[in-house]
């Protein structure tokens, strides 16, 4: 009896190992691409003249997000997507990370990255990091993340991986100098790195990349080859070579996506696209029939490119639209507990996403109802109309943004922001409004998407319930953290760190 006992036990304990691994084996790898300052209409499936096939063929196999908001610059949207919490609750409410300012996305915040190590996955960051480096600790692979190729600035040269000048190097491999990159594209470097990481992905162990391209973010810079196909369609060179970054871009996801079919892995593999923020104009990008551009909390900042694509997705929602509310910090739980099957436990508290896992692969309604975009006390427009700053309970001259249900209020604005044709079509731009005292604006978003109706006047009850929602999200918001920069200290061609951006040590 004590022999069969044992050998119970045995077969027991056999079958349980062999569950887990199956279980393990089983958990899908996630791979979250962004793009940089890449304009809402710049997609071919949003009506653009740019070939994108790549991403207009994942897209309409998946789910497109035509709801989903992101920040209107891109340290902000980098930071609630590594946090899944607004930026209110960790000081990073006013601009981007400046390169020679002592600041990062605060190293008490737990990061995406580090909940997927927990959870059993190897991770990986390949390309802009821009949350911060001035010291060791704010590095990506002190974040969480096994591996990093990519710059650490806001942005740079695309082929020399300097700025601001030839002499300031900015391409690192975990946390040393990629000097051998020096000269080849972004864009093919960290393509070729995911294709790298996904052909040697020990099987055994699923993976989660942030593979946050440069392109199409400024100085404009590009292959040649790419721009060929553009040169009898668009007139503006700028233009050319912007549509010619986001080509060379949607090429390189399909070599990704094609590593994942070659390696056997496609199929249980999730893949996220995302925009950081709304087009730059000034920079070629363009986001018609929104209102507005990078930097502004009108539509054309916030509303984001964005579809989920993976073979797990549930058959009925392939191929759909969505016009569920989504936004960019919903992706940490929805890939952490959702994706992963794993749990948030030990975060930072509160976390403002949601798990929008069930909601996106199944086609159930959005957990969420409202989104904060921003409050930046930092930011203000003096004035404001008297019988609105009568009756707020938050000052109108502040910069700030919310949205609940299909309303959206947006104050500290002084509303000229209009609407701007993409200059390879015949449509004539819309100037904004002429310049007035007004700074607090009330849109309908699901009746007006474009923001041309402005119901502050008709709709008081709306706009002051909305303006005590902004309040108490003040009451509750942490400082302002944007402290002075030290030029002589981060300067890394004098600081020992021999010309290339990287940690020091502040006074």
């Amino acid at each position: 009896m004590a022999a069969r006992g044992v050998l119970i036990f045995l077969i027991l304990y056999f079958a349980l190992h062999l569950i887990q691994a199956k279980y393990k084996k089983t958990k899908p790898n996630v791979i979250v691409i962004l793009s940089d300052d890449h304009g809402y209409r710049d997609v071919g499936y949003h009506g653009s003249l740019f070939d994108t096939p790549v991403l207009d063929q994942l897209a309409a196999e998946g789910v497109k997000l035509e709801n989903y908001y992101v920040q209107p610059i891109c340290s902000p949207t980098r930071s609630q997507l590594m946090t899944g919490r607004y930026q209110i609750r960790y000081g990073l409410q006013h601009a981007v990370l400046d390169p020679l300012a002592p600041a990062c996305l605060p190293t008490d915040e737990v990061t995406l990255a580090q909940k997927m190590k927990e959870a059993g996955y190897s991770t990986h960051m390949i390309g802009k990091w821009h949350l911060g480096f001035f010291e060791e600790a704010c590095l990506p692979t002190n974040r969480g993340f096994d591996t990093f190729l990519g710059l650490l600035l806001g942005g740079g040269f695309h082929f020399s991986h300097s700025f601001p000048a030839p002499a300031y190097y900015d391409l690192h491999r975990n946390r040393s100098p990629a000097k051998d990159l020096n000269g080849t594209y972004s864009t093919y470097a960290f393509t070729d790195e995911a294709v790298n990481i996904i052909n040697n992905q020990d099987e055994d162990t699923p993976f989660f990349m942030y593979l946050s391209y440069q392109a199409p973010h400024a100085p404009l810079e590009v292959p040649e080859e790419y721009k060929d196909p553009y040169r009898g369609i668009f007139q503006d060179e700028d233009r050319l070579t912007y549509a010619a970054m986001v080509s060379c871009m949607d090429e390189g996801i399909g070599q990704v996506v094609q590593a994942l079919k070659n390696k056997g892995t496609y199929d249980n593999t999730v893949i996220i696209f995302s925009s950081d923020n709304g087009g730059s104009i000034q920079d070629a990008g363009n986001n018609w029939p929104l209102r507005g551009f990078k930097l502004s909390m009108f539509e054309g900042g916030m509303r984001a490119l964005g579809f989920v694509h993976s073979p797990i997705l549930s058959e009925k929602v392939k191929g759909t639209v969505s016009n569920e509310l989504y936004h960019i910090s919903d992706w940490y739980p929805t890939i952490i507990e959702g994706i992963a099957r794993s749990s948030t436990r030990g975060s930072k508290s509160p976390l403002d996403g949601k798990n929008q896992w069930r909601s996106i692969r199944d086609g159930t309604c959005s957990q969420r109802h409202e989104i904060l975009h921003n409050i930046d006390p930092l930011w203000v427009v003096p004035g404001g109309r008297d019988w609105v700053n009568a009756m707020s309970p938050f000052n109108v001259s502040i910069n700030a943004a919310i949205r609940f249900g299909d309303w959206k209020l947006l104050t500290g604005d002084d509303g000229r922001t209009g609407w701007y044709a993409p200059p390879d079509t015949n449509i004539a731009s819309i100037s904004g409004p002429p310049t007035t005292d007004q700074r607090a604006w009330l849109f309908n978003i699901k009746d007006d998407p474009l923001e041309m109706n402005d119901l502050s006047e008709k709709r008081p009850r709306v706009l002051k319930f909305l303006l005590q929602r902004i309040q108490n999200y003040y009451e509750q918001s942490t400082p302002v953290f944007y402290p002075d920069v030290q030029p002589q200290l981060a300067d890394p061609c004098s600081n020992g760190n021999e010309c290339v951006w990287g940690p020091w040590t502040p006074m």
